[in-house]
């Protein structure tokens, strides 16, 4: 269970660690991010917090990373963070029309290596959500999210 505060300073961590060897230092204002996070969560209660090391394709350019993040309530929250930037989905388990996991290996070319990876895409109308997983951390926190959004749509 994590507060908004708990979030943020983890999306902080998180950015700080988000810069590569050759790219300039994220420019984020983190007192107004934390500012942006509390106004988005409020006093909700977050199950778990899914951070994706770097945007998955197909989002915008402003951003840098995601993170998302899921209530008690399963009410999900996909926060983009980038320089100067911050912005929210925020959509329930119920709104979900597809969940689709993948479990694969991508090989890089350019490095000449092959790098696992586990991919949880959740749609809704035209929108797509895509957590990451690149190590056991990464992909335990995206089983996690898939778990409690999969038993709040279809108990058994």
């Amino acid at each position: 269970m994590a507060t908004a505060k708990e979030v943020f300073e983890q999306v902080r961590t998180a950015a700080l660690a988000a810069t590569g060897p050759d790219e300039r230092a994220l420019q984020i204002d983190y007192p107004a991010l934390e500012k942006k996070i509390d106004a988005a969560l409020g006093t909700r209660t977050i199950a778990i917090l899914h951070i994706n090391q770097y945007l998955p394709e197909g989002y915008e350019d402003q951003g840098h990373f995601n993170a998302v993040a899921v209530t008690e309530g399963n009410v999900v929250y996909d926060m983009v963070i980038g320089d100067q930037y911050f912005r929210y989905d925020m959509f329930s388990a119920a709104d979900l029309t597809k969940f689709q996991a993948i479990d694969g290996i991508y090989k890089d070319e350019e490095k000449r290596e092959e790098i696992s990876f586990l991919s949880l895409r959740l749609q809704h109308g035209d929108e797509a959500h895509i957590l990451l997983g690149l190590d056991d951390a990464q992909r335990a926190s995206a089983l996690a999210i898939g778990e409690k959004l999969s038993s709040a749509r279809h108990p058994e």
